[in-house]
């Protein structure tokens, strides 16, 4: 072996070792040149599970979907040029949603930049300010101190990716040819040290500052959001807190919280009319996690602006647009509810009784969609996944009817979606990416988000893996018909719906999918409890113009059910 490759191997199987010795179990990997040495020696570690995606793209977010179901960073790695910034979608996207990936890009080494040489981009802070942490390594080498120092770089960035706020980071490699490395029995054949160990601990609550918040939240009439939470363990404490306040919980749809079927569940319906919305004004509003899909939600907020508004968020960010927050507390949110249940005493439920019956009112008439409509279908959907799936999301239209018809007490699944960026991109690999930690996934996608990521479908058939994806195809862009952009009918069709056309029958062939055609509620139905490997397409043809009618029927009914239970 030359020293040029005993360089290469020696740099690249430290740094791997290190990242696997720190938490990393999963590498997905796009083939090509540069990033050779870092991808075969992937493949060799003993340790280290590898998936391959050849489109960046598609990648990334193949990855993030890996993240964010196993909640541990994920490794992620192509070759150099325009194939790092296919990455940037998925980066943004786990950059706002807290999703911890590595980020690897191969590139050339300093004296083939900007002398035009092949597949050479501007690396260097490719993702800007999005990449928590960047750094750009050095030229391979060898020596004792460049192992320290490469194998301190992979245990840093998993450490970097994970220390909240989680997110993603990009290391970018330099390599010079020749790119193969000795690989044969490298893991085996050499030492490699035990990366550093970096360590951190949870942010413990200030009493003073805990007292300062009990004193202010220390009211009758309060209200409890809660949206995505990255730590799934608070659930039971916030309900608690629930309970002993007698606060109402507004439960987002990826809270999971609509296993219990007390929390509130028809509120986009409801929090559409203003008479309502000041008719159950809170005192003050406490919020956990991410933002809610609900814009009525969010609306019926800021018409309150004038209450305190708490958002208790451990993982850090700044997840406040409507620039609302009274209180900005970053502790554990199980933490805090038992330091606000020792501080605040119990008090009776007729508070969260008053929203309950508001709440029924309104969800008895949005239960009485039925047939081709995409809310109906989506509500068939749901009683019809085996229980204990998991169900992805897309956006747009998908997640606001998940949110308009997953009923309390009716949630027998576990949740996804990605509303971090809320982009239609990359959604078929996200999907895909949970199902690659050998979980059962059934995904709802609108069309055009499916035309998006099609190319997608190649990482199940490269990978493996299983999935079923139900196509809401409206012919175009459904959510515009419900924005104000509708009314403009001189360009709205050509700007806004854009119908494609598209069936997908022809990309299942192409795919190797299994294909069916949805015509009724009670085939989607049948079709759901059929077990078949690989990735089945079920594509309903609903029309757009007919949803929105529906939908907006639905919303008027409830909203003069809610009155009537109010007056």
């Amino acid at each position: 072996m030359n020293n040029h490759q005993e360089n290469m191997t020696q740099y690249n199987a430290h740094f791997i070792d290190s990242l696997n010795r720190s938490g990393v179990e999963y590498a997905v990997i796009s083939p090509g040149s540069r990033s050779t040495p870092m991808a075969i020696l992937m493949e060799e570690h003993p340790d280290l599970t590898t998936f391959i995606q050849v489109d960046e793209r598609s990648a990334g977010f193949f990855a993030l979907g890996l993240a964010k179901s196993t909640q541990k960073p994920v490794a992620l790695l192509c070759t150099s040029g325009t194939a790092a910034a296919n990455y940037m979608p998925a980066v943004a996207e786990a950059a706002i949603s807290h999703i911890p990936l590595i980020v690897l890009t191969s590139d050339r080494p300093p004296e083939l930049r900007d002398v035009g040489a092949p597949q050479a981009i501007d690396q260097i802070h490719l993702y800007g300010h999005t990449a928590k942490w960047f750094a750009e390594m050095a030229i391979p080498e060898s020596t004792e101190n460049a192992l320290r120092y490469v194998r301190t770089q992979g245990a840093r960035a998993v450490f970097e990716a994970t220390v909240a706020p989680r997110g993603p980071v990009h290391l970018n490699f330099p390599y010079r040819e020749p790119l193969l490395p000795d690989y044969d029995g490298i893991y085996e054949r050499i030492h490699i040290p035990a990366p550093i160990r970096l360590i951190t601990g949870k942010q413990i609550p200030n009493e003073q500052q805990m007292n300062e918040v009990a004193d202010t939240i220390h009211v009758e009439k309060g209200i409890i959001v809660v949206g995505e939470l990255v730590n799934m363990k608070a659930l039971p404490a916030i309900l608690s807190l629930s309970e002993k306040r007698g606060w109402p919980i507004i439960a987002d749809p990826l809270s999971q919280l609509r296993k219990n079927a007390d929390v509130m569940d028809s509120y986009d319906a409801f929090l559409r009319d203003d008479d309502i919305k000041d008719a159950l004004k809170p005192e003050v509003i406490i919020r956990f996690g991410a933002l809610p899909v609900s814009k009525s939600l969010m609306l019926f907020m800021k018409r309150h602006s004038d209450i305190p508004h708490v958002i208790v968020d451990t993982d850090g960010g700044w997840r406040d647009p409507s620039h609302l927050a009274t209180h900005m507390v970053r502790v554990n949110e199980a933490a805090f509810c038992m330091e606000m249940m020792e501080r605040l005493p119990e008090q009776s439920s007729n508070w969260t009784m008053r929203w309950q019956t508001v709440n029924r009112a309104a969800r008895t008439v949005m239960k009485e969609a039925d047939g081709m409509d995409e809310g109906a279908l989506f509500r068939q959907f749901l009683q019809a996944v085996p229980e204990g799936a998991s169900v992805f999301t897309g956006n747009s239209m998908p997640i606001r009817d998940l949110d308009s018809f997953l009923f309390a007490g009716e949630q027998s699944v576990h949740l996804y979606g990605n509303r971090g960026a809320n982009g239609i991109d990359g959604l078929v690999s996200t999907a895909l990416g949970i199902a690659a930690s050998g979980e059962n996934v059934y995904a709802v996608i609108g069309d055009l988000s499916f035309f998006h990521d099609v190319n997608g479908l190649l990482g199940a058939k490269m990978n493996g893996l299983s999935m079923t994806v139900l196509v809401m195809n409206n012919d175009g862009g459904g959510i515009f018909s419900y924005l104000p952009q509708s009314g403009e009918e001189k360009h709205f069709e050509r700007l806004f719906g854009t119908p494609t056309g598209l069936k997908f029958e022809h990309a299942a062939a192409l795919y190797d999918c299994h294909y069916v055609r949805i015509d009724s509620g009670e085939q989607l139905a049948k079709e759901l409890n059929e077990s078949r490997d690989g990735v089945t397409i079920l594509e309903a043809f609903t029309d757009r113009a007919a949803n929105t009618s529906i939908h907006r029927a639905l919303w008027k009914e409830a909203i003069y059910q809610a009155k009537q239970v109010l007056s």
